[in-house]
């Protein structure tokens, strides 16, 4: 079984090509899901990414 691969802040940085700003504002803004490991470690779930893009070509649509 493969478990879903998490994302950290600077690859999904990457994979998006927005700043950390830009990122944490998707985050706190519901538009982007991620969740924390811990304390103080944030992750990604690509399927989050993967949603939050096809979002945004179905709204450019």
């Amino acid at each position: 079984m493969s478990s879903p691969k998490l994302l950290t802040v600077p690859q999904a940085m990457a994979a998006l090509q927005v700043s950390r700003w830009t990122l944490y504002q998707l985050m706190n803004a519901g538009e982007l899901d991620s969740i924390l490991v811990g304390v103080r470690c944030r992750r990604i779930p690509e399927s989050a990414l993967s949603d939050y893009v096809t979002r945004l070509c179905e709204e450019a649509a």
